[in-house]
């Protein structure tokens, strides 16, 4: 999965893979998280937030599942 780098206080770099709706975001301190059956059009919206971390904790983290994975 490619990642992107992103301009966020706390995530390094983000990827996505349309085809599993997986999607893996790499945080500053290297920890690597997937979160499973992602929308294309909730991505979208998160890669276009003016807060990323907030995005992530407001609107994916308790509504999607997911898993540490580094």
């Amino acid at each position: 999965m490619d990642m992107k780098p992103v301009a966020s206080s706390n995530i390094q770099a983000v990827g996505y893979d349309e085809s599993t709706e997986t999607m893996r975001v790499q945080f500053n301190n290297s920890s690597v998280y997937e979160y499973h059956n992602i929308p294309l059009i909730v991505y979208n919206d998160f890669m276009q937030a003016s807060s990323l971390g907030a995005y992530l904790n407001r609107n994916i983290r308790n509504n999607y599942s997911y898993e540490k994975i580094a």
